[in-house]
């Protein structure tokens, strides 16, 4: 059964403090590709690394569904300085 935003939305939701979600499908609404930008207080004193190896633990039914899962992660001051920046 493929992943759908909702379900990623959810689990998402469910398992950190979300200041700001992006969930995009990208594979033209199969399921089976999907990128994330995704901000959190939860991701404070944290490198990009363990960031990551939150998320895929959270997500870790959903992303066994999927061809390919790309994700952003950052705190609310790391996300401001990239919006800053003009990305």
């Amino acid at each position: 059964m493929p992943t759908t935003r909702e379900d990623l939305e959810k689990a998402i939701h469910d398992s950190f403090r979300v200041s700001h979600l992006e969930i995009e499908d990208q594979s033209s609404g199969c399921g089976a590709n999907y990128a994330i930008v995704l901000v959190s207080e939860d991701f404070e004193g944290k490198l990009s690394l363990a960031k990551h190896r939150m998320v895929n633990e959270a997500l870790k039914e959903q992303i066994s569904q999927m061809h390919a899962f790309s994700q952003k992660t950052f705190t609310p001051k790391q996300y401001e300085a990239y919006l800053a920046k003009g990305n």
